[in-house]
């Protein structure tokens, strides 16, 4: 899992006040939690940039003050009109604790549907995993080899060493479905 650096400045003071003051600096309020006690503290939205507009997932080394730690991304808030980014949360994270995290699918391969004239769909662009941060990979490979035509992979038929899927069994990751031109190609074939 690739990582990124994070500093940020204590917060002194709580509030709705001093939380727009913040953001009208170009600052956005952080909490960090999941360690012996929450971590509430400021950072620069330049500082965070790359973490937030990015596909990718990230190990957090957070240095606020004093402390240091490890950290992942748990929740973003953006402003329901201007999309503009609220609040971060962020989880502390231990190499023994086990974490559950978003991460990123991909589809490998050519599906026998795609080669009939189907057309591959990604219906969820990540599945939610739990297991020790060091074990996460940065993306989750999925082989669309065999798929054919109106053919779905669902949760429940994935696994991953080390890995424990949390998502609901029942979603659809991805589909081959039949396109305008395939149905033709076949009512003809008839």
């Amino acid at each position: 899992m690739k990582t990124i650096e994070i500093t940020g400045t204590l917060r002194e003071e709580f509030g709705k006040t001093t939380s727009k003051a913040l953001r009208k600096a170009d600052c956005v309020p952080c909490v960090i939690y999941g360690g012996e006690e929450n971590i509430h503290f400021y950072v620069t939205n330049e500082g965070v940039r790359n973490l937030i507009y990015s596909p990718d997932i990230y190990l957090v080394n957070l240095t606020v003050g004093d402390k240091k730690c490890t950290a992942i991304l748990k929740d973003l808030q953006f402003h329901p009109v201007s999309d503009a980014l609220l609040h971060i949360d962020f989880m502390e994270v231990f190499a023994n604790k086990p974490i559950i995290m978003n991460v990123p699918v991909v589809l490998e391969g050519l599906a026998k549907g795609v080669q009939a004239g189907g057309k591959l769909t990604l219906e969820k662009r990540t599945i939610a995993v739990k297991g020790l941060y060091g074990d996460m990979p940065e993306k989750l490979f999925i082989k669309v080899d065999d798929l054919g035509l109106g053919k779905t992979i669902q949760v429940a038929e994935l696994s991953f060493d080390k890995l424990e899927i949390v998502s609901p069994k029942e979603n659809v990751v991805c589909s081959v479905k039949l396109t305008r031109a395939a149905r033709g190609a076949a009512s003809e074939g008839k």
